[in-house]
């Protein structure tokens, strides 16, 4: 039997966000303003994407496609770059990176015969990717601007003790580019254990057997573990020059 979502619904659904806004005013978390905020934003977003997504999946143009995948991009590499305290060319490094998870991804899934180079399939494949690239790529940000910040005395020793920059960073990129990749290999662990994830809810919401709803999700796991590794260390290893001036001194 296939999933039925109808307004009414979707109105009867929409009262779970009460149970939300309780939460915040009886804890006084002053969080019923964003909640209401946020509500009525993704409604908007998702109305306005809904229809958007029907004209070119209906439309089936290669360019349009691809100028769709390009905005997703560079969407993420923006909110990546914002997570980038103190890198000048935070938002370009998370660009490339981003575009080489994603491209890179893609052109195997494609190749292979996973997926079809068509709207309906390019543009989903390449918002999870990004959006899960961008989020790996700002925990290494993060991440290595606490262990720079932390490890300011070592890594000036090590630069002292005749070591170029890259050695001296050596611990904090691997560390940052560990912090990235956890949370995939981590959700990787307990999938179909823990969670069932989106993707193969959906499907199976749809009716498609879960055997087939399986293999998509294991797709989707390695794509993005896949994601995850490339857009980590672009962004990390290009990253950490951006901590030291044209003497290869430390600057924080």
């Amino acid at each position: 039997m296939n999933l039925a979502v109808n307004d009414l619904s979707l109105l009867f659904a929409g009262m779970l966000v009460i149970v939300a806004l309780l939460i915040s005013y009886k804890e006084k978390l002053g969080f019923t303003k964003d909640i209401i905020i946020s509500v009525c934003r993704a409604i908007i977003q998702l109305v306005l994407v809904g229809y958007l997504l029907k004209y070119v999946f209906q439309l089936d143009n290669v360019i349009l496609t691809i100028v769709m995948a390009g905005i997703i991009i560079v969407n993420a590499a923006l909110n990546a770059g914002k997570r980038s305290n103190h890198l000048k060319n935070g938002f370009w490094i998370s660009l490339l990176a981003i575009s080489c998870s994603t491209g890179v991804t893609i052109g195997v899934l494609v190749l292979s015969g996973a997926i079809r180079f068509i709207p309906s399939q390019i543009i989903p494949i390449s918002g999870m990717i990004a959006s899960n690239s961008m989020i790996a790529i700002g925990l290494c940000y993060r991440n290595m601007d606490s262990l720079f910040h932390d490890q300011r005395q070592a890594v000036l020793e090590k630069l002292a003790l005749g070591a170029d920059i890259k050695l001296a960073s050596r611990s904090i990129v691997r560390a940052s580019i560990r912090t990235g990749m956890a949370p995939t290999i981590d959700s990787a662990k307990t999938v179909g254990i823990v969670s069932l994830p989106g993707m193969m809810s959906g499907l199976i919401f749809a009716g498609v057997d879960p055997v087939h709803a399986i293999k998509y999700q294991i797709m989707v796991t390695f794509m993005l573990l896949s994601a995850t590794s490339i857009g980590s260390v672009i962004a990390t290893y290009l990253a950490y020059k951006e901590y030291y001036n044209e003497r290869k001194q430390l600057i924080l």
